[in-house]
Protein backbone atom coordinates (compact mmCIF):
# COMPACT_ATOMS: atom_id res chain seq x y z
CA UNK A 1 0.00 0.00 0.00
CA UNK A 2 1.88 3.27 -1.25
CA UNK A 3 0.35 4.94 1.70
CA UNK A 4 2.13 3.27 4.18
CA UNK A 5 5.39 2.95 2.40
CA UNK A 6 5.14 6.90 2.34
CA UNK A 7 4.89 6.47 6.22
CA UNK A 8 7.67 3.76 6.49
CA UNK A 9 5.36 1.62 7.98
CA UNK A 10 6.05 -1.49 5.43
CA UNK A 11 8.66 -3.00 7.84
CA UNK A 12 6.59 -2.17 10.73
CA UNK A 13 3.36 -4.57 8.96
CA UNK A 14 5.62 -7.33 7.89
CA UNK A 15 6.99 -7.72 11.30
CA UNK A 16 3.68 -7.77 13.03
CA UNK A 17 2.32 -9.99 10.61
CA UNK A 18 5.26 -12.30 11.69
CA UNK A 19 4.71 -11.87 15.45
CA UNK A 20 4.16 -15.08 17.26
CA UNK A 21 1.15 -15.14 19.63
CA UNK A 22 2.69 -17.87 22.35
CA UNK A 23 3.29 -17.56 24.74
CA UNK A 24 3.10 -13.95 25.80
CA UNK A 25 0.33 -12.43 24.00
CA UNK A 26 -1.60 -15.76 24.39
CA UNK A 27 -0.82 -15.57 28.15
CA UNK A 28 -2.66 -11.78 28.34
CA UNK A 29 -5.31 -13.76 26.71
CA UNK A 30 -6.12 -16.06 28.92
CA UNK A 31 -5.33 -13.47 32.32
CA UNK A 32 -7.80 -11.18 30.71
CA UNK A 33 -10.51 -14.04 29.68
CA UNK A 34 -10.43 -15.12 33.32
CA UNK A 35 -10.54 -12.17 35.11
CA UNK A 36 -13.51 -10.88 32.55
CA UNK A 37 -14.98 -14.52 33.97
CA UNK A 38 -14.35 -13.80 37.61
CA UNK A 39 -15.81 -10.42 37.18
CA UNK A 40 -19.60 -12.03 36.09
CA UNK A 41 -21.87 -12.52 39.13
CA UNK A 42 -22.47 -15.34 41.18
CA UNK A 43 -19.15 -16.87 40.05
CA UNK A 44 -16.99 -16.93 42.58
CA UNK A 45 -19.96 -18.72 44.70
CA UNK A 46 -19.59 -21.44 41.95
CA UNK A 47 -16.03 -21.21 42.26
CA UNK A 48 -16.28 -22.24 46.23
CA UNK A 49 -19.07 -24.75 45.24
CA UNK A 50 -17.76 -26.74 41.95
CA UNK A 51 -13.88 -25.79 41.16
CA UNK A 52 -14.42 -27.85 38.29
CA UNK A 53 -17.81 -26.10 37.09
CA UNK A 54 -15.51 -22.83 37.51
CA UNK A 55 -12.80 -24.11 35.47
CA UNK A 56 -14.61 -25.70 32.48
CA UNK A 57 -16.42 -22.13 32.59
CA UNK A 58 -12.69 -20.44 32.34
CA UNK A 59 -11.64 -23.08 29.25
CA UNK A 60 -15.20 -21.72 27.28
CA UNK A 61 -13.19 -18.08 27.67
CA UNK A 62 -10.27 -19.02 26.93
CA UNK A 63 -10.75 -21.52 24.29
CA UNK A 64 -14.26 -20.89 23.23
CA UNK A 65 -13.29 -19.45 19.83
CA UNK A 66 -11.51 -22.53 18.64
CA UNK A 67 -14.12 -24.83 19.86
CA UNK A 68 -17.03 -23.36 17.89
CA UNK A 69 -15.19 -22.79 14.69
CA UNK A 70 -14.29 -26.83 14.81
CA UNK A 71 -17.90 -27.06 15.33
CA UNK A 72 -19.05 -25.72 12.37
CA UNK A 73 -16.22 -27.08 10.16
CA UNK A 74 -16.63 -30.68 11.83
CA UNK A 75 -13.97 -31.11 13.78
CA UNK A 76 -13.97 -32.20 16.93
CA UNK A 77 -14.75 -29.97 19.41
CA UNK A 78 -11.97 -31.13 22.05
CA UNK A 79 -9.30 -30.81 18.78
CA UNK A 80 -8.14 -27.21 20.80
CA UNK A 81 -7.62 -29.29 24.53
CA UNK A 82 -4.87 -31.52 22.24
CA UNK A 83 -2.04 -28.44 22.69
CA UNK A 84 -1.31 -29.25 26.74
CA UNK A 85 0.86 -26.88 26.79
CA UNK A 86 -1.61 -24.13 26.10
CA UNK A 87 -4.08 -25.63 28.41
CA UNK A 88 -1.56 -25.95 31.43
CA UNK A 89 -0.91 -22.34 31.25
CA UNK A 90 -4.32 -21.33 31.08
CA UNK A 91 -5.53 -23.45 33.92
CA UNK A 92 -2.75 -22.18 36.26
CA UNK A 93 -3.56 -18.75 35.79
CA UNK A 94 -7.11 -19.47 36.13
CA UNK A 95 -5.65 -20.82 39.83
CA UNK A 96 -3.78 -17.79 40.22
CA UNK A 97 -6.95 -15.30 39.08
CA UNK A 98 -9.23 -16.90 41.73
CA UNK A 99 -7.71 -18.93 44.05
CA UNK A 100 -4.54 -17.11 44.52
CA UNK A 101 -3.98 -15.79 48.43
CA UNK A 102 -5.56 -12.62 49.47
CA UNK A 103 -6.89 -12.51 45.56
CA UNK A 104 -3.07 -11.03 45.36
CA UNK A 105 -2.61 -12.15 41.57
CA UNK A 106 -5.99 -10.53 40.83
CA UNK A 107 -5.21 -7.24 42.54
CA UNK A 108 -2.19 -6.63 40.62
CA UNK A 109 -3.43 -7.39 37.36
CA UNK A 110 -6.85 -5.40 38.14
CA UNK A 111 -4.56 -2.23 38.23
CA UNK A 112 -5.30 -0.08 35.50
CA UNK A 113 -1.94 0.33 33.77
CA UNK A 114 -1.33 -3.56 33.88
CA UNK A 115 -4.70 -4.33 32.29
CA UNK A 116 -4.76 -1.57 29.80
CA UNK A 117 -1.22 -3.54 28.48
CA UNK A 118 -2.85 -6.90 29.08
CA UNK A 119 -6.29 -5.87 27.10
CA UNK A 120 -3.84 -4.40 24.37
CA UNK A 121 -2.25 -7.32 23.88
CA UNK A 122 -5.51 -9.36 23.83
CA UNK A 123 -7.06 -7.24 21.39
CA UNK A 124 -3.45 -7.92 19.42
CA UNK A 125 -4.92 -11.99 19.48
CA UNK A 126 -7.63 -11.18 18.23
CA UNK A 127 -6.66 -10.24 14.67
CA UNK A 128 -4.31 -13.80 14.17
CA UNK A 129 -7.61 -15.20 15.44
CA UNK A 130 -9.80 -13.86 13.12
CA UNK A 131 -7.65 -14.59 10.05
CA UNK A 132 -6.86 -17.73 11.10
CA UNK A 133 -10.43 -18.60 11.32
CA UNK A 134 -10.65 -17.35 7.52
CA UNK A 135 -8.05 -18.72 6.46
CA UNK A 136 -8.92 -22.42 7.66
CA UNK A 137 -12.52 -22.09 6.57
CA UNK A 138 -10.68 -20.99 2.79
CA UNK A 139 -9.23 -24.62 3.10
CA UNK A 140 -12.37 -26.65 2.95
CA UNK A 141 -15.23 -24.34 1.63
CA UNK A 142 -14.12 -21.54 -1.05
CA UNK A 143 -17.42 -19.34 0.18
CA UNK A 144 -17.42 -16.22 0.89
CA UNK A 145 -19.83 -16.84 3.61
CA UNK A 146 -18.75 -19.41 5.43
CA UNK A 147 -14.80 -17.49 5.38
CA UNK A 148 -17.33 -14.93 7.20
CA UNK A 149 -18.89 -17.32 9.87
CA UNK A 150 -15.99 -19.18 10.71
CA UNK A 151 -13.80 -15.98 10.87
CA UNK A 152 -16.65 -14.58 13.10
CA UNK A 153 -16.97 -17.38 15.37
CA UNK A 154 -12.89 -17.76 16.13
CA UNK A 155 -12.74 -14.08 16.83
CA UNK A 156 -15.67 -14.01 19.38
CA UNK A 157 -16.58 -17.48 20.20
CA UNK A 158 -16.41 -16.63 24.34
CA UNK A 159 -19.47 -14.09 23.48
CA UNK A 160 -21.15 -16.23 20.96
CA UNK A 161 -21.06 -19.63 23.43
CA UNK A 162 -22.02 -17.51 26.18
CA UNK A 163 -25.64 -19.18 27.01
CA UNK A 164 -23.75 -22.12 27.32
CA UNK A 165 -21.07 -20.96 29.49
CA UNK A 166 -23.63 -19.39 31.74
CA UNK A 167 -25.19 -22.85 31.66
CA UNK A 168 -22.21 -24.74 32.93
CA UNK A 169 -22.70 -22.62 35.86
CA UNK A 170 -26.20 -23.09 36.72
CA UNK A 171 -27.70 -20.15 34.83
CA UNK A 172 -30.04 -19.72 32.19
CA UNK A 173 -30.47 -16.23 30.58
CA UNK A 174 -31.69 -16.63 26.49
CA UNK A 175 -32.45 -12.78 26.81
CA UNK A 176 -28.28 -12.21 26.92
CA UNK A 177 -27.98 -14.07 23.38
CA UNK A 178 -25.01 -12.41 21.82
CA UNK A 179 -27.64 -12.45 18.30
CA UNK A 180 -29.52 -10.40 19.90
CA UNK A 181 -28.20 -7.75 21.63
CA UNK A 182 -24.08 -7.97 20.30
CA UNK A 183 -21.90 -6.32 22.24
CA UNK A 184 -18.88 -4.37 21.19
CA UNK A 185 -16.12 -7.30 20.98
CA UNK A 186 -18.59 -9.11 18.96
CA UNK A 187 -19.26 -6.36 16.36
CA UNK A 188 -15.76 -5.79 15.88
CA UNK A 189 -14.84 -9.14 15.22
CA UNK A 190 -17.59 -9.47 12.38
CA UNK A 191 -16.60 -6.22 10.91
CA UNK A 192 -13.01 -7.69 10.71
CA UNK A 193 -13.77 -11.38 9.40
CA UNK A 194 -15.85 -9.55 6.39
CA UNK A 195 -12.58 -7.41 5.94
CA UNK A 196 -10.19 -10.60 5.56
CA UNK A 197 -12.58 -12.54 4.08
CA UNK A 198 -12.79 -9.69 1.23
CA UNK A 199 -8.92 -9.40 0.79
CA UNK A 200 -8.33 -13.38 0.69
CA UNK A 201 -11.00 -13.36 -2.00
CA UNK A 202 -8.76 -10.11 -3.69
CA UNK A 203 -11.96 -7.85 -3.25
CA UNK A 204 -9.84 -5.47 -1.29
CA UNK A 205 -6.53 -3.84 -2.68
CA UNK A 206 -4.96 -4.54 0.50
CA UNK A 207 -2.26 -6.84 1.25
CA UNK A 208 -2.80 -8.82 4.24
CA UNK A 209 0.22 -7.34 6.31
CA UNK A 210 -1.06 -4.43 5.73
CA UNK A 211 -4.47 -4.91 6.93
CA UNK A 212 -3.54 -6.58 9.85
CA UNK A 213 -1.59 -3.64 10.94
CA UNK A 214 -4.57 -1.83 10.05
CA UNK A 215 -7.30 -3.68 12.07
CA UNK A 216 -4.71 -3.94 14.87
CA UNK A 217 -3.89 0.16 14.98
CA UNK A 218 -8.05 0.63 15.06
CA UNK A 219 -9.07 -1.97 17.31
CA UNK A 220 -6.53 -1.79 20.24
CA UNK A 221 -6.15 1.88 20.10
CA UNK A 222 -10.16 2.16 20.07
CA UNK A 223 -10.50 -0.83 22.78
CA UNK A 224 -7.79 1.38 25.07
CA UNK A 225 -9.72 4.72 24.30
CA UNK A 226 -13.12 3.05 25.66
CA UNK A 227 -11.31 1.60 28.94
CA UNK A 228 -9.68 5.20 29.59
CA UNK A 229 -13.18 6.88 29.42
CA UNK A 230 -15.46 4.40 30.72
CA UNK A 231 -17.28 4.58 27.49
CA UNK A 232 -19.11 1.49 26.15
CA UNK A 233 -20.91 2.35 22.98
CA UNK A 234 -19.47 1.61 19.96
CA UNK A 235 -17.99 3.88 17.48
CA UNK A 236 -20.10 2.84 14.50
CA UNK A 237 -23.20 3.62 16.69
CA UNK A 238 -24.21 6.32 14.33
CA UNK A 239 -23.72 4.18 11.20
CA UNK A 240 -25.86 1.30 13.24
CA UNK A 241 -28.32 3.37 13.59
CA UNK A 242 -28.82 5.24 9.76
CA UNK A 243 -28.29 1.97 8.05
CA UNK A 244 -30.95 0.17 10.27
CA UNK A 245 -33.26 3.16 9.83
CA UNK A 246 -32.94 3.15 5.96
CA UNK A 247 -33.03 -0.73 5.46
CA UNK A 248 -34.95 -2.56 8.08
CA UNK A 249 -37.27 -0.06 10.20
CA UNK A 250 -40.61 -0.80 9.24
CA UNK A 251 -43.47 2.01 9.15
CA UNK A 252 -46.41 1.84 12.16
CA UNK A 253 -48.72 -1.02 10.62
CA UNK A 254 -52.18 0.35 8.82
CA UNK A 255 -55.23 0.03 11.27
CA UNK A 256 -58.20 0.67 9.77
CA UNK A 257 -60.82 2.64 11.80
CA UNK A 258 -63.51 0.79 13.64
CA UNK A 259 -66.93 0.37 12.62
CA UNK A 260 -69.77 3.01 13.88
CA UNK A 261 -71.16 1.29 16.43
CA UNK A 262 -74.89 2.39 16.48
CA UNK A 263 -75.69 4.88 19.03
CA UNK A 264 -77.63 3.90 22.19
CA UNK A 265 -80.04 5.74 24.57
CA UNK A 266 -77.38 7.22 27.41
CA UNK A 267 -78.22 5.10 31.06
CA UNK A 268 -80.39 6.44 33.06
CA UNK A 269 -78.54 8.48 35.84
CA UNK A 270 -78.55 7.28 39.41
CA UNK A 271 -80.75 9.57 41.62
CA UNK A 272 -78.86 10.99 43.87
CA UNK A 273 -78.83 10.69 47.76
CA UNK A 274 -81.00 14.33 48.47
CA UNK A 275 -83.56 12.62 45.67
CA UNK A 276 -83.87 9.53 47.25
CA UNK A 277 -84.57 11.52 50.91
CA UNK A 278 -86.92 13.70 48.97
CA UNK A 279 -88.62 10.82 47.48
CA UNK A 280 -88.62 8.59 51.12
CA UNK A 281 -89.98 12.26 52.92
CA UNK A 282 -92.94 12.57 50.07
CA UNK A 283 -94.10 9.03 50.76
CA UNK A 284 -93.97 9.05 54.16
CA UNK A 285 -96.32 12.18 54.57
CA UNK A 286 -98.63 10.83 52.03
CA UNK A 287 -99.34 7.74 54.14
CA UNK A 288 -99.91 9.94 57.60
CA UNK A 289 -101.96 11.50 55.44
CA UNK A 290 -104.04 8.50 54.38
CA UNK A 291 -104.35 7.19 57.80
CA UNK A 292 -105.73 10.25 59.10
CA UNK A 293 -108.16 10.67 56.85
CA UNK A 294 -109.31 7.15 57.77
CA UNK A 295 -109.50 7.55 60.91
CA UNK A 296 -111.54 11.10 60.37
CA UNK A 297 -113.94 9.14 58.28
CA UNK A 298 -114.17 5.88 61.18
CA UNK A 299 -114.84 8.48 63.69
CA UNK A 300 -117.61 10.06 60.98
CA UNK A 301 -119.21 6.57 60.86
CA UNK A 302 -118.84 6.21 64.51
CA UNK A 303 -120.55 9.57 65.36
CA UNK A 304 -123.81 8.96 63.02
CA UNK A 305 -124.33 5.37 64.56
CA UNK A 306 -124.56 7.23 67.67
CA UNK A 307 -126.95 9.76 66.41
CA UNK A 308 -129.15 6.85 64.86
CA UNK A 309 -129.30 4.84 67.85
CA UNK A 310 -130.50 7.79 69.70
CA UNK A 311 -132.97 8.58 67.02
CA UNK A 312 -134.35 4.89 67.62
CA UNK A 313 -134.36 5.61 71.15
CA UNK A 314 -136.79 8.70 71.02
CA UNK A 315 -139.02 7.45 69.03
CA UNK A 316 -139.37 4.62 71.05
CA UNK A 317 -139.90 6.33 74.13
CA UNK A 318 -142.30 8.30 71.96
Amino acid sequence: MDVLTLLNLEELSIGLSNLQMFPLFETAHYIVSVMALREQPGVMEVAHRSPLACWFSSMLFCFGGAILAGLMLAEPPVAPFSNTVSVMLASVIWYLVVYSPQDLFYSVTSVAPVRLVLTGMKEVTRTWKVLGGVVQAQKKYDGLLVMIAVGWAKGAGGGLMSNFEQLVRGIWKPETNELLKMTYPTKITLIGAVLFALQQNQYLPLKKHHLMLIYTIFIVSNKIRMMLTGSSTSPFAHMESAVYHTLFARPAAYTPLAEEQPESSPPAKPQSASSSSKGATSADTGSSLTNRSKSSSAKDKAEEKKEETKDVANKKAD
